[in-house]
């Protein structure tokens, strides 16, 4: 699902980090994000409103992913000094929650690599 799409995502997330690096803020990452996926025709939306669903009915609630690439990739960008477990469950909820199948959880603030986990369910 989304494989080439992923990988293309994950080209440019590893071109932010190779330029900007780390030790902004989350903020930073999303705009440069946001510019290099434009840059590469990759489609995205930027901080989209995702239904949520409880027993099959919508939710009044929703969900704003950080991105939605290629109509079907959750993006949710961090720049945390290490992703814990809580990252990846609030990222598979979402996921759950939104009907989505494909999500990535990408951190900009390791020191020494791009941080990432693919998502599938």
């Amino acid at each position: 699902m989304f494989e080439q799409e992923g990988y293309d995502l994950i080209g440019a997330a590893l071109e932010v980090y190779n330029v900007v690096g780390h030790g902004f803020l989350e903020e930073v990452y999303q705009e440069c994000m946001e510019r290099e996926l434009a840059l590469r025709n990759i489609p995205f939306v930027s901080q989209p409103k995702l239904s949520l669903t409880y027993k099959g009915t919508e939710l009044t609630k929703f969900y704003r992913p950080d991105l939605y690439v290629n109509d079907g990739i959750v993006v949710e960008l961090k720049a945390l000094s290490t992703l814990t477990d809580n990252e990846s469950a609030q990222l598979f909820n979402y996921l759950r929650g939104a009907r989505k199948h494909v999500g990535y959880l990408i951190n900009f603030s390791h020191p020494n690599k791009l941080d990432w986990k693919r998502f599938i369910i």
